[in-house]
């Protein structure tokens, strides 16, 4: 199961351990893997098309941050924000979930991606979830074996237990790396704080399925035997691999840190 899994909420990490949390692989389903490409940091960010002052709409700005710490360079920032993550969810939950390395750019490319139909397992910012998925049924109608939910419960509760304002303070202070990583992806100048709102309400609408769950085997790998669901995002796929329960706990956070980030909840 080659599972990009990736959830939610982003920020230093657990924006991108809220919402990314969704960049993990299981061994056999199937996320079609996406072709090879230059590891992220290798990635030369494309020059900006001279227009005149093409300053980005802005609907959900974040309010700067007062600090006397330099900001670290997008190049040395893995250090500082890994350790705002360890600060946030623990040392021990900080090196069991979150992988260390181009983590502002992994954030925020797998963010950028969830509502796709894939994440490359290049980027993920977290680390596989424990154990290998199972398939129940038989040969011939197998289901997703709800022990596979079991597997994500770890993860769910650190997400559970993050302080959100905490979080949001941490967003806050790393914005600008996360805004130049963003810009830096060739889009037209937008505002990455507005594509998170964006990607979070997408993953909202992930819809509720009940078990069990068809699954389909047309080659080695397992996908959803309905299409309307083998059709969705990347993201919303993930939500539902988590079962019921997880997925639930998941939206609930998302909605804090949305309710945090698009303005009623900033301080």
């Amino acid at each position: 199961m080659n599972e990009n899994i990736k959830w939610v909420a982003c920020a230093v990490g657990v924006v991108g351990l809220s919402i990314g949390a969704v960049v993990y692989r299981d061994k056999w389903w199937n996320e079609k893997p996406a072709a090879p490409a230059t590891p992220v940091a290798n990635v030369q960010e494309k020059p900006a098309i001279p227009v005149e002052t093409a300053e980005p709409e802005v609907r959900h700005p974040l309010p700067a941050v007062d600090t006397d710490e330099a900001m670290p360079s997008l190049d040395t920032s893995d250090a500082p924000v890994q350790a705002s993550i360890a600060d946030l969810i623990g040392l021990e939950a900080a090196k069991q979930f979150v992988s260390p390395e181009n983590l502002v750019r992994n954030i925020v490319v797998s963010i950028d991606n969830l509502p796709e139909q894939k994440v490359a397992e290049r980027i993920r910012p977290l680390q596989r979830v424990p154990g290998n998925f199972t398939a129940g049924g038989s040969e011939d109608a197998p289901l997703l074996d709800s022990a596979n939910y079991e597997r994500y419960n770890s993860l769910v509760r650190t997400i559970q237990s993050l302080d959100t304002q905490r979080l949001v303070a941490t967003y806050q202070r790393y914005y600008p790396l996360f805004q130049e990583s963003y810009a830096g992806l060739g889009h037209p100048p937008k505002y990455f704080n507005d594509r998170v709102i964006e990607v979070i309400d997408h993953l909202l609408e992930t819809p509720e399925v009940r078990d069990p769950i068809p699954l389909a085997r047309p080659s080695v790998q397992y996908e959803f035997a309905d299409p309307k669901l083998e059709g969705l995002s990347a993201g919303q796929k993930l939500l539902i691999r988590m079962g019921g329960e997880n997925a639930a706990s998941v939206k609930q956070k998302l909605k804090e840190l949305r309710a945090a980030i698009a303005g009623a909840g900033l301080k």
